[in-house]
């Protein structure tokens, strides 16, 4: 008998895979799309433009993976629980991350050399719904409805991404690239919130503190996918930090390449005894699937940069496997994040600050000389926070 359902489950859990990895997936390429199209559609000032409101788009969404993450887990543990106190923790943090995008909507103009305040009050429109959709997102994750969960994924790419594409045919410029995006966003949200129940807010229960705490470490863990591409272009000559910049691409597909894997487990790890069970197959099944790419990597060799960058890197000589050792090993960072936050540990946050810190340090400091070297502080970083990740679980496995 016990054969009999499990072999379903498995199925069903293999089925729930592939969607969520085809969504994540589709939602990638549609953004690598968008910035091909942009690159040909725009001027390289106004390409630029776009390109740097989108990374801090990609930077304030950050909140909305911590809500998605807490909601998820209050589901995943009690699935009773009413999801109008949850819709309530989601209008709060979305009523926040808009007001406080609005009030250094200025300060962005200025850093940035915008031509008008017009795009960063479009970025603040879009970032109200996009957190607010993070709710929607963490109850059907905690739920287990993978399948619909996997449809409102591919829905915001078709939203977010498509109506900046939109955007951008209409008008030419960045500021219609961003109200497409922000038009695309709220009609997502909308259709969030239809799959999702219509669920109406309650306010009696609210969960800031934790919403705060795991923004502040999937903020860390999102600066430490993009710092030494940051650093990199800070540090390295021009020709270098070019090259390093298709090695980060390599580094992305490494990191993003098992997302699928955190999705399925996180509402797992609600309950002690499953993560305790869980955690080492989806260790190794991020390995096994970053296997691959490292593999590829190691192949192909600085032959990998022309393919990806097109015959102007046909000559590079850079090696390409320490970019594909660096996504691997943050991506076994986020499995272990997701594991430390559901259980509560608040150490894992100061953490993965340190591990920012000691990045930033290593390569502006000493390891700058070439692309190698930065790319080998930036694994050598992952490595250790993964390592270090591994102690707290283990050590908060002991008993008392």
């Amino acid at each position: 008998m016990s054969v009999d359902t499990e072999v379903p489950a498995r199925t069903g859990n293999r089925v729930a895979a592939i969607l969520v990895s085809l969504a994540l997936a589709g939602n990638n390429a549609a953004s690598y799309v968008l910035s091909l199209a942009a690159a040909r559609l725009l001027a390289p000032g106004a390409f630029g433009e776009l390109s740097s409101l989108l990374a801090v788009l990609v930077v304030g969404v950050v909140p909305a993976m911590g809500l998605q993450t807490v909601v998820a887990l209050r589901v995943a543990r009690s699935p009773g629980l009413a999801e109008g106190s949850l819709f309530a923790l989601g209008l709060v943090t979305s009523a926040i991350v808009a007001t406080t995008a609005l009030m250094l909507s200025p300060l962005l103009v200025l850093l940035l050399h915008l031509g008008s305040l017009a795009p960063a009050l479009l970025v603040t429109a879009a970032l109200g719904p996009l957190t607010l959709l993070g709710v929607f997102h963490g109850l059907l994750q905690g739920s287990h409805r993978f399948a619909v969960l996997s449809g409102l994924i591919a829905l915001e790419g078709v939203g977010k991404v498509g109506g900046s594409l939109a955007g951008l045919l209409v008008s030419g410029t960045p500021t219609g690239a961003l109200a497409g995006a922000a038009i695309g966003s709220l009609a997502v949200v909308v259709a969030g919130w239809q799959l999702c129940g219509r669920p109406r807010p309650r306010w009696a229960d609210r969960h800031g503190g934790e919403v705060f705490h795991t923004a502040q470490a999937m903020l860390a863990l999102v600066l430490l996918v993009n710092l030494d591409l940051v650093l990199a272009r800070h540090t390295l000559l021009a020709g270098e930090a070019g090259q390093y910049a298709l090695g980060a691409i390599v580094t992305k597909i490494a990191y993003w390449l098992p997302q699928a894997v955190g999705v399925l487990v996180l509402p797992r790890f609600a309950v002690s005894d499953r993560r305790r069970r869980v955690l080492p197959v989806a260790l190794a099944v991020c390995a096994c699937l970053d296997a691959l790419v490292l593999l590829v990597s190691l192949v192909l060799g600085p032959s990998l940069l022309a393919v990806i960058g097109g015959a102007r890197y046909a000559g590079s000589t850079m090696p390409v496997w320490p970019f594909a050792l660096a996504g691997s090993l943050l991506a076994l960072v986020q499995i272990l994040l997701y594991a430390r936050l559901a259980d509560g540990d608040r150490r894992v946050t100061a953490l993965m600050w340190s591990a920012v810190g000691v990045e930033a340090l290593l390569i502006t400091t000493w390891l700058h000389g070439s692309p190698t070297q930065v790319v080998t502080a930036a694994a050598c970083t992952a490595g250790a926070l993964a390592a270090a990740g591994a102690v707290l679980e283990v050590r908060s496995r002991k008993p008392a």
